[in-house]
C-alpha cells in the first residue's frame, strides 16, 4: 500500500508557502550610492510647475483630443475587424 499525502485546504498550503518564503528570503539594505541615485533620477515637480500645467489649456486640450480620437480610431479598427470575421464564421 502507497501512503497517500494528507489533503491540505489551501489556506493551509499558502501559509505554508509564506512561511517557507519568509525563510528564504532576508531583507537587505540597499547602498547609500543607490539611493541618491534614484533620488536623483526621481524628481517631483513644484506646485506651480503642476498648476502651469493644468492652466496651459491648449496643450491640455490637444492631449486630450488626441487620446479620445485615438480611442476612436481604435473602436473602429476594432469593429471593422470583428464585422469582417464574423460574418465569415
Amino acid at each position: 500500500m502507497t501512503r497517500q499525502k494528507p489533503i491540505l485546504s489551501p489556506e493551509h498550503e499558502l501559509t505554508d508557502l509564506e512561511a517557507q518564503l519568509a525563510g528564504t528570503l532576508k531583507p537587505i539594505r540597499p547602498s547609500r550610492d543607490i539611493i541618491q541615485r534614484l533620488r536623483a533620477r526621481i524628481h517631483f515637480p513644484d506646485r506651480e510647475e503642476i498648476a502651469l500645467r493644468f492652466s496651459d489649456w491648449r496643450r491640455l486640450f490637444f492631449v486630450f483630443s488626441g487620446v479620445m480620437s485615438g480611442m476612436l480610431l481604435l473602436i473602429t479598427l476594432a469593429r471593422a475587424f470583428y464585422y469582417l470575421t464574423g460574418r465569415k464564421m
